[in-house]
């Protein structure tokens, strides 16, 4: 087996038949996601069968480059679970992002002995400028594509988070709001929408962010999730007339700053109760007869609660089903992880454009990842989130 793996590489690297090599390889891509897919289902395509465990529901279109060249691959979809070809690699357009910012930063002579043997380990000593203007080229143009790309339909949700990470900026050493945009459309799937790099507490910045995502044709969003953003709110009231929903996981870490630490248990328990409520009306009143009950004894925390109720308990007015989902921005938490994991190597990015270049790497894959996988929310919870009426078909007369 290996022998004749040697041999079709081989084969490859001459260009011999380039073209037969390429129908080859496609044959053998397909057969095997298919004999993949079946084990899957536990059934062959068509076929019925009693050990059938999900079911097919069309194909999605994925590029693969390969050494004969450029292969277009329908991978199947599933119903339930999510489906990857085991022939892929879906870090490989990331693990080329975080080489390109590592050898940039090598080559402009900013990176530390950490940076070095990262650089020596990966085969990179000695790299030309030409070789990483390349290698970042073939990049920017996949990111800049994705991130460019046009919104279509309508997205009731937009989540934004910011992850700081540090950069170089007119010589200076500073630390770099990485903003990443994700949404919910009516069918249910998650997509990143946008990157971008700036001073999160700016008015300008967030409008000019949001203008963006507008422009590539954002529409319907009825209640952005973030933080306590200065200038958010209003971008957001301003550009696309949505509701704020502050991050409630954020807010009770600041509300419990004002608690001293043998006090805090006690506090979180009574705050609990308000999220526990099964209304907003309920919820609301809740609110009050805690911070009256906590206002003696703690009154800058009373003073929080009476001007963010509105804020942290705005995502009560939606749907039931979606509260764990929107109450927080803890959905892009496993994203700014992966962010922080892969900034930690590279230390001080050059500038922000390799900012740019690896957090949306990243961005594109968690995207390819979401289109395989099951919905995030059902069609039925967001019916009633959609502005077209509902048409049904008149009943027919016996």
């Amino acid at each position: 087996m290996t022998d004749d793996r040697m041999a079709l590489i081989e084969l490859i690297e001459k260009g011999v038949d380039a073209d037969l090599v390429r129908e080859l390889l496609a044959f053998a891509a397909e057969r095997m996601m298919e004999l993949e897919v079946e084990a899957k289902t536990g059934a062959a395509l068509g076929a019925r069968s009693a050990a059938r465990c999900t079911h097919r529901n069309g194909y999605r279109e994925r590029a693969w480059e390969t050494r004969a060249g450029h292969i277009d691959l329908a991978i199947p979809k599933l119903r339930k679970g999510s489906y990857f070809p085991s022939f892929l690699e879906p870090r490989r357009t990331a693990e080329k992002a975080l080489t390109a910012v590592i050898q940039e930063a090598y080559v402009h002579g900013i990176s530390t002995r950490a940076v070095d043997e990262l650089v020596k380990a990966m085969g990179g000593s000695g790299v030309s400028k030409s070789q990483v203007s390349r290698l970042c080229e073939e990049i920017d143009e996949r990111v800049n594509a994705f991130l460019c790309r046009p919104l279509e339909g309508t997205w009731p949700y937009l989540w934004i988070d910011a992850t700081y990470v540090k950069a170089r900026d007119g010589g200076r050493i500073v630390s770099m709001a990485t903003i990443v945009a994700v949404g919910v459309n009516t069918d249910g799937r998650r997509e990143v929408l946008g990157v971008a790099t700036g001073a999160s507490e700016a008015e300008p910045f967030w409008r000019a962010f949001l203008r963006s995502l507008a422009d590539r044709g954002l529409r319907g969003v009825k209640l952005v999730i973030a933080d306590d953003h200065k200038g958010l709110r209003a971008a957001a009231a301003r550009v696309f007339s949505a509701t704020h929903q502050r991050c409630r996981v954020h807010w009770m870490r600041n509300a419990l700053a004002h608690v001293p630490p043998k006090q805090r248990p006690a506090a979180v328990a009574m705050l609990r109760t308000i999220f526990a409520q099964d209304s907003a009306e309920a919820a609301h009143d809740q609110w009050r007869q805690v911070a009256d009950a906590l206002r003696e004894r703690f009154s800058k925390l009373a003073e929080l609660m009476d001007d963010a109720r509105e804020d942290v308990l705005a995502y009560m007015t939606f749907p039931r089903e979606h509260w764990p989902q929107i109450a927080s921005t803890n959905p892009l938490e496993r994203l700014n992880g992966e962010i922080k994991r892969r900034a930690d190597v590279i230390g001080i990015f050059p500038n922000d454009r390799a900012v740019v270049r690896l957090v949306g790497a990243l961005m594109l894959e968690q995207n390819d990842e979401w289109a395989v996988s099951r919905r995030y929310m059902s069609l039925e919870s967001l019916a009633s989130l959609s502005d077209d009426p509902v048409r049904r078909l008149p009943a027919v007369a016996a």
